[in-house]
């Protein structure tokens, strides 16, 4: 397993100084990406292999979230690749090495001119070294979306929404999501299913269901198809 270490920050913290969920998927992205640069087949290699890859789901699950000045170790491997598709388990660990968050994640890998699936290369077969699958309640990639969901007000994609490939960064959706959870409501699995990419000025609406412990929210096109749909369920 590739890790590494770190310590919750101030301006990581929720009004309760804990960790706030958003904070949480960051730190997951980012310990993915310190991985594949390290054994040298990141965002430099991919661009000059016409390749990115695209989130297609997340499945993130927290027993607790780490207290402001905690020490925590970040921790990812590759279990699986099924033709253009990878699968990535993460971890969060306290000090004492005890689980405190984990996530199961399914990844696409695109051709960035022709924007279609492609296998990787054997160099990323050789380098992302697969492990044993995390014992864990596997959810499905895709989520039920009810049919009675209310409209809230749209937001315009503007350029701080956008990642290194010029799209809405998939931590973002999660993050317009969260604006819509009730007061109180603390996050103990979030799923989130991503359909298509969002660009700068485009135009998100989203559509909310909840329903006690439960919340789906789909940020949508003005046509009604979703760029990404997210799900929370309360601790």
């Amino acid at each position: 397993m590739y890790s590494f270490e770190s310590r919750i920050r101030y301006s990581e913290v929720d009004k309760d100084s804990r960790l706030t969920l958003e904070e949480l998927l960051d730190y997951f992205q980012d310990c993915s990406t310190f991985h594949s640069e390290d054994i040298g087949v990141g965002t430099e290699y991919l661009t000059e292999n016409d390749m990115v890859w695209v989130l297609s789901s997340w499945q993130i699950v927290v027993g607790r979230y780490p207290e402001l000045g905690e020490k925590v170790t970040v921790g990812t491997f590759p279990y699986a690749f099924k033709g253009f598709l990878g699968y990535r388990n993460f971890v969060m660990l306290d000090g004492e090495g005890k689980r405190i968050a984990y996530a199961n994640s399914i990844w696409t890998l695109l051709g960035i001119k022709s924007q279609f699936p492609v296998k990787p290369t054997p160099l990323m077969i050789e380098k992302y070294v697969l492990e044993d699958k995390l014992p864990m309640d596997y959810a499905p990639r895709k989520i039920a979306v009810p049919e009675n969901m209310e409209e809230k007000e749209a937001v315009v994609v503007k350029k701080h929404h956008l990642d290194t490939n010029n799209h809405v960064n998939n931590g973002q959706y999660v993050r317009m999501a969260m604006d819509f959870l009730p007061d109180g409501f603390k996050v103990s699995q979030m799923r989130a299913e991503y359909k298509k990419q969002a660009l700068l000025e485009d135009v998100i609406v989203p559509r909310t269901f909840w329903d006690g412990n439960y919340c789906v929210v789909s940020l949508n096109d003005k046509e009604n198809n979703a760029f990404a749909v997210v799900e929370f369920r309360k601790l």
